[in-house]
């Protein structure tokens, strides 16, 4: 019997291992959302929106969008597959937009529009530097 534990045929990069970290928070983060949208929906949430048949209609189509998209992005981010950040990027833009063009329609966070800014500018440059090791890997050696 071989005590030497299993190994990938391949050891993973840093580049590969904080990308996949980065798709992991953000899984948590957008499934978190998500629940907090539910949350509201339901008449869980304490505030000023705290009923679905009393809120106005622009939260009404804004709260079961993204409490549908969030879960739905939370999950592809977490198995790793193409969709998963495609999902995200819609709940992230719909969310800015919200909270920052449509701002008189909704609540002004800046903050929020910071966050899906940062997370998209990292899963850009995690995209880039992992396409230029896979560009330097494919070259042949002379």
């Amino acid at each position: 019997m071989n005590d030497k534990p299993t190994h990938l045929p391949f050891d993973p990069t840093m580049a590969q291992t904080g990308f996949v970290w980065l798709l992991r928070l953000v899984a948590i983060y957008s499934l978190v959302a998500g629940v907090g949208y539910w949350a509201q929906i339901s008449g869980y949430y304490e505030g000023l929106l705290w009923r679905f048949d009393l809120m106005p209609w622009q939260w009404k189509v804004a709260s079961v969008s993204l409490a549908m998209l969030y879960p739905v992005a939370s999950t592809g981010l977490w198995m790793m597959v193409s969709w998963g950040p495609v999902i995200w990027f819609v709940a992230a833009l719909g969310e800015t937009l919200m909270f920052t063009v449509f701002s008189e329609f909704f609540f002004y966070r800046p903050q929020i529009a910071i966050i899906h800014g940062c997370v998209a500018l990292l899963y850009i440059v995690f995209r880039i530097v992992l396409f230029l090791q896979k560009r330097q890997q494919a070259m042949p050696i002379r």
